[in-house]
């Protein structure tokens, strides 16, 4: 069945005449960004992912490694099961049973993550696994609250939505880091944290135990931060009984990737989001370690780091929404792309005590202060660069295939859409820890990513972008 991609076909003429929501199903709706987001900014990034890789893991390199591996193994399950569980709830209709489901695998997975005891080997594969169920959770959970969207704005506000459910997120995640740094994680040496406190609920510093609460808080937030949205914002009624909507929803799924073949703009959009979020997951799940292994960072260190880069980020994603609205979603994309591909390019540059390759600089000292040292500052540059144009790029990605699906399919194209940035999301990971391994070089393995970001732009450049509403 061929589908060609009129307005019409896009979803955008069915859903002027549709009427919207009152705006407080708009702001249950944005808070699960604020719930979900300190899971990514806690564990996958900024606290918990350094904190394995050089305390639980036997060094920085293999940490890096096996926390790779692990996000390689839960990108290809969730790479499979999207679309067709997307497919499903289309056909069923709702998407609050699902949301419930994965984001029950969340709250599981993350609590778990507290038995990361520091230098005790035979917790490295319960807090994979852990890791592996948590991720899970997040990104299933994620593809369903997406495909809500549509329903909720016109279409000539959907690129403001989502700009503004980005930099909500990122909000989150900064309040959920500066709680962790300020009152729960501690350095080792002093015993205070960043705020000179000594930590609350007498969570102790030397076992680590500020580092490893992250999961249990991330668990607790996201269940109290979600339930404006299952409150306030309306779901549909169920349009088929469960088994009748799994057949149905196999059925179409079947149609639609027979169909996709042509319609090109689709799938060239599709294997351009997998290639450029590919090198994006990649590039979140080790920046917080890589900046550990190469500075000797700790959880204050890279968490002050993280709250910087969460502020451009929240700012980019503000900025990216306006910009989508305004000059369309692929323009930002390509504009978000070009700047990480440039900031990873000089982050290779640095070193400890080397600026630009050729620059010899003062490398960090042992209570030389909080990023006192010039390659520090610079990579500290560069990371808010990173933070600013990654909102953006995720923002305008699910805005553009809002444009590209059939509004009927919505949530199995974001299951599609899912998929693309989950198919080969092992992929960039993997590389990076084959790399890594093989060279014993954090270095080595980030400079993988490069290729990924240019490939990802030259496919993205042939996707023609619907006329706006």
């Amino acid at each position: 069945m061929k589908v060609k991609m009129t307005s019409a076909a896009s979803g955008l003429a069915p859903a002027m005449q549709r009427t919207y929501p009152p705006r407080s199903a708009v702001i249950g709706w944005i808070f699960f960004d604020w719930a979900a987001q300190p899971y990514f900014t806690l564990i996958t990034t900024f606290v918990f992912a350094p904190y394995f890789a050089t305390r639980v893991a036997p060094d920085p390199a293999t940490g890096q490694s096996l926390w790779g591996f692990a996000t390689s193994i839960a990108g290809f399950l969730i790479a499979f099961l999207s679309p067709v569980l997307g497919a499903i709830a289309d056909a069923g209709g709702r998407r609050k049973p699902w949301i419930a489901a994965f984001g029950a695998l969340l709250v599981i997975g993350s609590s778990l993550m507290w038995i990361g005891r520091p230098g005790d080997p035979s917790v490295i594969v319960p807090v994979l696994v852990a890791f592996g169920i948590a991720t899970i959770g997040a990104e299933f959970a994620t593809v369903f609250n997406n495909a809500m969207m549509p329903y909720l704005v016109p279409p000539e506000k959907i690129g403001r939505l989502s700009g503004t459910g980005w930099a909500t997120g990122y909000i989150g995640g900064i309040v959920s880091l500066v709680l962790v740094l300020g009152f729960l994680a501690a350095n080792e040496a002093t015993g205070r944290t960043l705020f000179g406190l000594t930590p609350l609920f007498g969570l102790d510093p030397l076992t680590h135990e500020g580092d490893r609460i992250s999961g249990p808080l991330t668990a607790v937030w996201f269940v109290v931060f979600v339930l404006p949205m299952f409150l306030l914002t309306p779901d549909h009624a169920s349009k088929t009984p469960a088994l009748g909507a799994v057949r149905e929803g196999l059925r179409e799924l079947r149609q639609t990737l027979r169909a996709l073949p042509s319609q090109p703009n689709m799938a060239t959009f599709l294997i351009a989001n997998m290639v450029y979020t590919d090198a994006l997951v990649a590039l979140f799940a080790f920046g917080g370690i890589y900046a550990a292994g190469t500075f000797g960072w700790q959880t204050i260190q890279i968490g002050t780091f993280g709250i910087l880069l969460a502020v451009s980020g929240t700012l980019g994603a503000w900025i990216g929404g306006k910009l989508d609205d305004l000059l369309g979603p692929k323009t930002v994309i390509i504009g978000a792309m070009v700047i990480l591909l440039l900031a990873i390019l000089a982050i290779l540059s640095i070193d400890r005590d080397t600026l630009f390759f050729v620059m010899k600089v003062t490398p960090p000292a042992p209570g030389g202060g909080l990023f006192a040292a010039p390659a520090e500052k610079a990579y500290l540059g560069l990371g808010l660069f990173i933070g600013f144009a990654a909102g953006p790029l995720q923002a305008a990605s699910r805005t553009l295939l809002i444009r590209l699906a059939p509004h009927e399919r919505i949530t199995q194209f974001f299951g599609l859409f899912a998929l693309s940035g989950k198919v080969t999301s092992f992929f960039a990971p993997l590389a990076v820890s084959v790399v890594t391994a093989i060279t014993a070089s954090q270095k080595a393995g980030m400079a993988v990513l490069i290729v990924f970001f240019v490939a990802g732009l030259a496919l993205l450049s042939r996707v023609k972008e619907p006329a706006r509403p």
